[in-house]
């Protein structure tokens, strides 16, 4: 009996994830044995190029030596406490710095904890219920995301999800992402009843999609105009694309800010932060109430203040990490004319998303008409030759300061290949 057999008897789908199942690509998931640089190997000792990242946080790529020295005294110290300890006050104040949309930030255990705690915030600190997200983004899986939402709901063919109460799903509004003067029309029809605006400032789980000139700045608006608060989920982008994150590359500063991945260097953590006077009124401090047993865990912690003091300036992390993913980006879409085959890509720093369609993608409708087949074959032809994406169309692909020349040289000519065969099947040729 295979791995997986042993797996789906005992774990739903076999994952404990939905988008690790390859039901977007069809086939078996590999089970990783051991991962190290850029590279992981599975438990058959096959070795790929990894372009799935922990889906993130793996930027200074597997098994840092600094991450591993920072877990390892932290192992003698003990792994929870119930307690405060000073590497809690130390990430929450190296994420302020960065960010100067946060004076105050509270650790959580996930992204989805940290979106669902921003929203509880939002509605008490403007007294309203209703929220306005994007189709195609992804926030968590807490019930009032769970609509139109991207990523492995997408794949899955489940705009939302049984189980989702319908009073819950009537407070959720939602509009096409780019499309702004779909949000200025829902504002101006329930304006008085929004709490915030949720978005993926860069749209990460519908594979990736950057935001239009002007999109942010005029949701900042709308929010100032009609007193929602602007809520950016950083949760993927937050640290990755840069140290100030998406809101820095951008220059459109939110109300709430919330991360995940990449402060945890791997380990389970979240976080939601934002101006001081919103985040007083989370208690202990105010009334709104949020707890987590695990939150600030000692190993979380450790891991993610040395992951983002290899990241830090002075350091050159994101320059190095700019060259890497721009030569990654440019040598796929020279492979894919080489061979004719249609592509479309999208980059913001590390993150790259790749689409099988010659048309422009600006929101999950685009993302939509990609050539799913394609995408499928094209993902188990690199998998074969030793290159492991994301296995879904709607996932971004990620580069880590690990991904050196070899892993790129390895990568380009796996990519010419397989946009070769890609481009031989197809009828008439």
């Amino acid at each position: 009996m295979s791995l997986f057999d042993r797996a789906q008897r005992v774990i739903p789908g076999g994952v404990n994830s939905p988008v690790r199942a390859f039901r977007g690509v069809g086939g078996e998931p590999r089970f990783i044995r051991h991962a190290e640089g850029a590279w992981i190997v599975d438990e058959e000792g096959r070795r790929y190029v990894d372009y799935i990242g922990g889906y993130g946080p793996m930027i200074v790529g597997h098994r840092h030596p600094d991450v591993e020295a920072a877990l390892s005294a932290a192992l003698t110290e003990g792994v929870l406490f119930g307690a405060p300890t000073a590497r809690e006050v130390e990430l929450a104040e190296l994420i302020a710095s960065a960010l100067p949309s946060i004076d105050m930030v509270r650790l959580v255990n996930s992204g989805t904890e940290a979106t669902m705690s921003a929203l509880r915030l939002a509605r008490a600190a403007t007294g309203r219920s209703k929220l306005i997200k994007f189709v195609g983004c992804y926030h968590g899986h807490a019930d009032a995301f769970l609509v139109a939402a991207g990523s492995g709901a997408a794949t899955l063919g489940v705009p939302s999800s049984p189980g989702v109460p319908p009073a819950v799903v009537a407070d959720t509004l939602t509009a096409p992402y780019n499309d702004l003067e779909a949000v200025a029309q829902l504002m101006e029809q329930r304006g008085e009843d929004i709490a915030a605006i949720f978005i993926e400032p860069i749209a990460g789980n519908m594979s990736l999609v950057p935001p239009a000139p002007g999109f942010l700045e005029g949701l900042r608006r709308l929010c100032d105009d009609f007193g929602a608060l602007l809520v950016f989920d950083e949760v993927m982008t937050g640290f990755r694309v840069a140290w100030d994150s998406a809101q820095g590359l951008t220059s459109v500063v939110p109300d709430l800010t919330t991360l995940g991945k990449v402060i945890g260097g791997g380990l389970p953590i979240g976080a939601y932060g934002g101006r001081r006077d919103l985040m007083e009124q989370i208690a202990p401090s105010g009334p709104v109430y949020q707890a987590g047993t695990l939150s600030g865990n000692p190993l979380a912690t450790a891991a993610g203040l040395a992951t983002l003091r290899l990241l830090a300036p002075p350091s050159d992390a994101y320059q190095r990490l700019e060259r890497t993913a721009a030569a990654l980006e440019t040598g796929i879409r020279a492979a894919a004319d080489r061979h004719g085959v249609d592509l479309t890509t999208h980059r913001r720093g590390s993150m790259l998303g790749l689409f099988l369609t010659d048309g422009p993608v600006v929101s999950s409708t685009d993302v939509d008409r990609s050539d799913r087949a394609s995408f499928s074959t094209l993902f188990h032809q690199l998998l074969a030759t030793g290159v492991h994406l994301p296995p879904s169309p709607y996932e971004t692909l990620f580069v880590s300061l690990a991904h050196d020349e070899e892993a790129i040289v390895y990568t380009l000519a796996a990519f010419d290949t397989a946009f070769s065969r890609l481009s031989a099947a197809r009828p008439g040729n």
